[in-house]
């Protein structure tokens, strides 16, 4: 147990190729971390010497004596949801179950006085199961971390990207303005949010099903189903650089596991019917942003291909291989 009986924190940190990047933000944690909380870093098969570098840092720091650092190696990627999992499962090293789990990105840093604030609030509110941060980038923009649920609605309005539907689906739209207050809101981010364990072990784990994007979402969904609450924690602030375990800055195609991803939710959620209705929507809505587009010569806000790729993958299609301009492949396209 923790001194004076404070809550126990377990925080995660998932690495897949990004060693470097991975420590910087496990010292930003470790100098934020409340005492006798512990940090679990898991190596997501990188296959590039990361463990290697992370072994060695764990060791140099003097962290692993204390037993208050531990790395994890999976022997397989299986995604963002699945190298999470391992670190759920971890437990403190006593043995003992954590009162909460905090998600922590291997490029987030928190600010001092971050987990504090979201642990206060999550003792504060015995129905929440989840407290996001603020997250902003290194540019001190901040980024758009608190969210509504994906609905037919929600997929129409943010693909038609016009001020009238915006306005008429208000309530649908799924990345509405930040609350400048401390808010329920439906699913925050995971780059840096804290978990009740006690929701955990009612609503299970990540769904292993989704290989990155949605999961988070989805988990947020399960637990709300449940009755636990999901809460955006505006005091309690990241930095967050953004996309570079996944290479999504970089990406000239959307890759066939988000389309995948985005399906799993729907379908899960809300059955195949609902799903064939919100992709439906969402091609609607792309089809009158694109229109609007051509009538006035912009440039249409879509990565190359969407809609085509979305409605191929609907209809269980492959994609033409030869008609993918070439790029470099993915991290994990080479596992």
């Amino acid at each position: 147990m923790m001194q004076n009986d404070a809550p126990r924190v377990l925080v995660v940190l998932l690495n897949y190729r990004t060693a470097e990047m991975t420590l910087r933000a496990a010292r930003a944690a470790l100098d934020d971390m409340p005492a006798g909380a512990e940090l679990v870093i898991v190596d997501n098969a990188s296959g590039d010497g990361s463990a290697g570098v992370l072994e060695r840092a764990i060791a140099q720091n003097g962290w692993d004596s204390t037993g208050r650092v531990r790395l994890i190696q999976s022997p397989v990627n299986g995604g963002f949801g699945a190298g999470n999992n391992i670190g759920l499962q971890a437990g403190m090293s006593d043995g003992t179950r954590p009162d909460y789990f905090y998600l922590l990105n291997s490029d987030a840093f928190p600010d001092a006085g971050c987990l504090a604030g979201l642990i206060a609030h999550m003792e504060a509110t015995p129905e929440a199961g989840f407290a996001g941060s603020h997250v902003r980038g290194e540019d001190d923009v901040s980024h758009t971390t608190a969210f509504r649920f994906p609905s037919v609605a929600g997929e129409f309005e943010g693909a038609a990207r016009f001020g009238p539907v915006t306005r008429l689906l208000r309530s649908a739209v799924v990345a509405p303005a930040l609350p400048s207050k401390t808010k329920q809101v439906d699913w925050v981010a995971g780059a840096s949010v804290l978990i009740r364990a006690t929701m955990l072990d009612q609503i299970g784990l990540f769904d292993e099903t989704f290989f990155l994007y949605f999961e988070e979402t989805d988990l947020c969904k399960r637990g709300a189903k449940a009755g636990w609450e999901c809460w955006y924690v505006p005091t309690a602030r990241v930095v967050h650089i953004g996309s570079v375990s996944t290479g999504m800055k970089e990406w000239r195609r959307m890759p066939e596991y988000w389309f995948a991803s985005r399906h799993h939710y729907f379908v899960q959620n809300h059955g195949r019917l609902y799903a064939a209705c919100a992709t439906l929507s969402r091609l609607a809505g792309g089809a009158l942003h694109v229109a609007r587009c051509t009538l006035t010569g912009r440039r249409p806000q879509d990565a190359p291909h969407f809609y085509r790729d979305l409605l191929r993958f609907s209809l269980g299609m492959k994609r033409n291989s030869a008609a993918v301009p070439p790029r470099t492949p993915l991290p994990e396209e080479t596992q």
